[in-house]
């Protein structure tokens, strides 16, 4: 199919000024710690939130558990924050909303919300395959196209799982990667399955957006993520680094393999191996303020709202709460008390979790200072969920 003639770039990273304004400037100021907090099923009140603070605090206190927790609560009327443990072993300073942290494979949702936007703009068309925006990449892969991408059915090998990849990593974790190079460690590679035949989670797919998003705009992805994502939802302590180095004040993440001896691995691993993928650091207040626009789809019209939720089988990693389904750049979470739209993560020293309702006005932002997956601790990871579902399922009762 023919592409459609490119515009200026000035029109493509034109904010968009409809809900964004609305959501953006809703007030966040109230951010206080919480007194209460639960998940019983039980109306709002200090005895829900205390039955959600005993959770985490069992869930730091367990051989092997986190040494942190923070989770932010916003209903639309008012903000919960919830903590247990601390930010900074040697310190003991507990964790604050303000406190920047590895966001880890949520970064894919804002890999969605770039792509989204220049889909919106006419830059993409979720139908535009690799063949004809990215024609250096191996032509086996050709016929993959955007929607696949960010859906993970496009087949792509996942660059993380390489042997080479894996031993430049294991040599020096804060190797500098060239970036927009990744996909080079799996370019000898042929696509896993036809692409749209089946489900399968693989970081090659964000990288590969984040090109496309590059070439048709002639923009480095981080000006992208700038204009089109941290401007209009104004995310004022949110960035994409190349290094290992996090901003002061900064939650401590750690390796917790051995539990009598955790070791702190905030700063052991550079951002530029994941990148597009999973390199951004945040905040829990920024993060809160992003998933209450890309959740409602504020970045974008409502067209193209409807084939984000085009939601089709598959889990995010780690699986967050309830049933999962996947849609373009954001999964669907089922739970027992309501649906939620979001994206999970793990990195080194952090596991997280945002997620809000369809509408944007409930949300909930959960990061633990340690790395859970199922490969590596299954009973945790269901755990986690158990928690992350009690929170959710807080967050749905709050006011009804």
């Amino acid at each position: 199919m023919p592409l459609r003639p490119a515009r200026s770039l000035r029109a493509v990273l034109r904010p968009r000024l409809t809900s964004v304004i609305v959501v953006a400037t809703a007030s966040l100021a109230a951010l206080v710690p919480a007194t209460s907090g639960a998940a019983s099923g039980a109306g709002p009140g200090p005895s829900d939130d205390r039955a959600l603070q005993r959770q985490i605090d069992r869930f730091v206190s367990e051989p092997g558990g986190p040494p942190g927790v923070i989770a932010v609560l916003r209903d639309g009327r008012r903000t919960r924050v919830l903590r247990a443990g601390v930010s900074d072993l040697a310190t003991g300073r507990p964790p604050q909303v303000k406190d920047h942290m590895r966001i880890a494979s949520t970064a894919k949702a804002f890999n969605g919300a770039v792509a989204l936007s220049l889909v919106d703009r006419g830059a993409l068309g979720l139908d535009d395959t690799l063949r004809e925006r990215l024609p250096q990449l191996p032509a086996a892969w050709g016929r993959v196209t955007l929607r696949q991408l960010l859906n993970h059915t496009s087949g792509l090998p996942d660059y993380l799982r390489d042997p080479e990849f894996a031993s430049v990593f294991a040599a020096d974790p804060r190797h500098h990667f060239d970036s927009r190079r990744l996909l080079d460690y799996v370019a000898d590679e042929p696509l896993r399955f036809s692409p749209g035949s089946r489900y399968e989670y693989s970081n090659s797919d964000n990288i590969a957006v984040a090109l496309m998003a590059e070439a048709v705009t002639g923009a480095p992805y981080e000006q992208l993520l700038r204009r089109l994502v941290y401007r209009p939802l104004e995310l004022r302590d949110t960035s994409l680094p190349q290094g290992y180095r996090l901003p002061e004040p900064y939650l401590h993440g750690y390796d917790m393999s051995d539990p009598p001896a955790p070791v702190d691995v905030s700063e052991l691993v550079s951002a530029s191996g994941a990148w597009a993928s999973g390199g951004i650091v945040s905040t829990p207040l920024d993060m809160t303020r992003f998933i209450r626009g890309y959740a409602p789809g504020a970045l974008y019209g409502k067209g193209v709202v409807r084939e984000q939720r085009r939601w089709i089988a598959g889990a995010s990693e780690p699986a967050g709460p309830g049933r999962n389904s996947a849609g373009l750049g954001i999964f669907r979470y089922t739970t027992r008390c309501g649906v939620v739209l979001g994206h999970t993560g793990n990195f080194p020293g952090y596991t997280q979790l945002v997620a809000a309702t369809p509408d944007g006005r409930r949300s909930l932002t959960f990061s633990i200072t340690r790395q859970v997956n199922a490969a590596d601790d299954p009973a945790r990871v269901e755990r986690l969920r158990a928690i992350q579902e009690d929170f959710v399922c807080a967050l749905l009762h709050d006011g009804r």
